[in-house]
């Protein structure tokens, strides 16, 4: 398989999936939410939404063990 990283630098993709952050309150804009994605054949497999603050389901061990699976 192929693994991507991708960058959402306008936040296109986040508001387009519903994945925005607003940090406007804190001077940074609208940023996109902490997450993960598994996608096979096109299709979203496995999505990992960070709760706010978070770090414990989007991280590099939790997405390769979903791979794997």
């Amino acid at each position: 398989g192929v693994i991507r990283m991708l960058a959402d630098g306008d936040a296109a993709f986040a508001k387009a999936t519903g994945l925005t952050l607003d940090l406007h309150g804190k001077g940074l804009g609208l940023r996109s939410n902490r997450y993960s994605m598994l996608i096979k054949d096109g299709k979203v497999v496995q999505l990992n939404i960070e709760g706010p603050g978070k770090f414990e389901v989007s991280d590099a061990a939790t997405l390769l063990a979903q791979a794997q699976a």
